[in-house]
């Protein structure tokens, strides 16, 4: 029997989320926005109340929810603002590889850390350069005896001026690509390790992103996360787990739009009629609704695939390939509903607009997951 009806505790679960969104987001969004600020006070309460790092494992002082009650938290909240949902979050993206690969002292002590107080964790993997090419990075580690040396430089990391402690990709040999690519947790607090400037985005200006340098840290043995040769594999399969959450994302940022149009187009009126009485506006209504949709029903089973042990890295790429494009599109079409007042800031469209370019980037551009699309295909 197909079910897709979701249990009392997931509804509530939604509820709660969305009552947060709108309560505590949305009244700082605009001004987080403009002043490139990620307003801490709004993660603190959202760890008090649950809605971060529910996905932890009880034994850790987590909820022990999966990865579907994740992505259905992670698009009420970007319904608000995707720059403060995405820092408010992102503690899944360096919790991930801890619960796949960590040791049980790794994973009580750093999963711990974070269900106890209101502490941030940043994934380091992109680099100046090369962002999608994960297997081409140029973070050098040796070994030292029982140390792990580190150098080099990450780029775009999310949470970096803020984080306690990050997950970091290092090759033996940028020659080896997937190869000699091994994975560490660093201590924020480690000699050696900058946090570099905070970037000025276009989009997603809440949300905390900087460079993270790092020049002879020593890393001790007990926290090697993947040995060499196995830290490829374990930086992909966080990203299968955690692009579902992408297109919750962009779920969420294209109900704005469409609740926000649809409000415009019931009042502003042009020769003499709303222009939701317009025909090409309602087409382009309607494919906003369409998008929310066929995007919502991609990232739930993407998601509850993960939560029922079936991998399938081809539907998680699928839901944030099309959830991004589908986003970028309704979030210009919203600019374009809006007319003039949609160029202008004091209407919400054109920070949807910019907000919702960085989707079809981050974790994989739009064109990296049609290659993992393909060659699923190819190889089956």
């Amino acid at each position: 029997m197909l079910d897709f009806s979701l249990s009392d505790e997931q509804k509530a679960l939604i509820e709660t989320a969305r009552r947060f969104a709108r309560e505590r987001i949305v009244p700082v969004a605009a001004e987080c926005d403009r002043e490139a600020r990620f307003p801490r006070d709004v993660f603190e309460a959202a760890h008090e109340i649950g809605l971060v790092n529910m996905t932890v494992p009880p034994e850790y002082g987590g909820a022990g929810l999966g990865e579907l009650d994740n992505a259905l938290v992670a698009e009420q909240l970007a319904w608000a603002c995707t720059g403060i949902q995405t820092s408010l979050l992102a503690n899944s993206l360096a919790l991930t590889p801890i619960k796949l690969a960590g040791s049980e002292e790794q994973k009580k002590k750093y999963l711990g850390m974070l269900t106890a107080e209101p502490v941030f964790a940043s994934y380091c993997t992109t680099e100046p350069s090369g962002g999608s090419d994960v297997a081409g990075m140029r973070t050098r580690f040796t070994v030292h005896g029982d140390e792990f040396v580190l150098n080099g430089e990450k780029s775009w990391i999310t949470n970096a001026t803020l984080a306690s402690f990050y997950v970091v990709f290092a090759t033996s040999d940028p020659e080896k690509r997937h190869r000699g690519i091994a994975a560490f947790i660093v201590d924020r607090d480690t000699p050696g390790l900058r946090v570099g400037k905070h970037e000025d985005k276009l989009g997603q200006r809440a949300s905390d992103t900087a460079v993270v340098h790092f020049e002879e840290v020593r890393v001790p043995k007990q926290n090697l996360l993947a040995p060499e040769g196995q830290g490829f594999r374990l930086a992909m399969e966080t990203f299968n787990q955690t692009r579902p959450d992408i297109g919750a994302m962009a779920t969420g940022l294209m109900q704005r739009c469409l609740d926000e149009c649809v409000t415009y187009a019931r009042e502003r009126k042009t020769f003499g009629v709303p222009i939701g009485e317009h025909q090409l506006v309602q087409a382009m209504l309607a494919e906003m609704a369409i998008g929310v949709e066929a995007t919502r029903l991609l990232y739930m089973k993407a998601a509850w695939n993960l939560d029922n042990g079936v991998r399938d890295p081809m539907l998680s790429s699928c839901a944030k390939a099309f959830g991004a494009d589908r986003a970028m599109q309704a979030a210009t079409d919203a600019v374009q509903i809006f007319g003039g007042n949609g160029y202008v800031r004091d209407y919400p469209v054109e920070k949807l607009m910019r907000d919702a370019k960085v989707l079809q980037i981050y974790e994989g551009t739009s064109q990296i997951q049609r290659l993992v699309i393909a060659r699923n295909l190819l190889s089956s």
